[in-house]
Formats: C-alpha cells, sequence, structure tokens
C-alpha cells in the first residue's frame, strides 16, 4: 500500500508558514512562521483539510489543534 503524503502547501496566515500531511499515518506537519517545524500524531485528514480551508489558520490551530496531539518538534530543513 503507498503512503499517501500531500505535498506542502503554503498557508495564508502570520502564524502558520505551510502544512503537509501524512494520510497513511495520520501525521501533519506544520511550518511555523518563526521557523520552528512540528510533526502532530493522530490527526484526521477532514481535520487537515478543515485547517487549510479556515478563515484564520492561527485560530483553528489554537483551538483544534494545539495541546490535543501527540507532537514532536522537527529539524529546521534547509
Amino acid at each position: 500500500m503507498n503512503t499517501t503524503v500531500s505535498d506542502s502547501t503554503r498557508l495564508d496566515s502570520t502564524t502558520l508558514a505551510d502544512a503537509a500531511y501524512d494520510d497513511r499515518h495520520r501525521q501533519l506537519r506544520l511550518d511555523f512562521r518563526d521557523g520552528s517545524r512540528y510533526l502532530y500524531s493522530g490527526v484526521a485528514p477532514d481535520l487537515y483539510r478543515a485547517l487549510l480551508s479556515a478563515t484564520s489558520k492561527g485560530s483553528f490551530f489554537n483551538r483544534y489543534i494545539r495541546g490535543h496531539f501527540h507532537h514532536a518538534k522537527l529539524p529546521h530543513e534547509n
């Protein structure tokens, strides 16, 4: 079975720079404007789609993702 990982999607947000989603592993990668990068585990695909369509990505993140999922800080990508 192939892993479906979305291409990185640029976000129109003052907090979030871009996002990518791994459907098979239900992992959401978020890149923040400050340069930090986090991987969130157990994120449902519909929550990822809702993030992409949210008017305020930062508010959506704070309300529905931050503090709700196990996460790990990833190294910066050059």
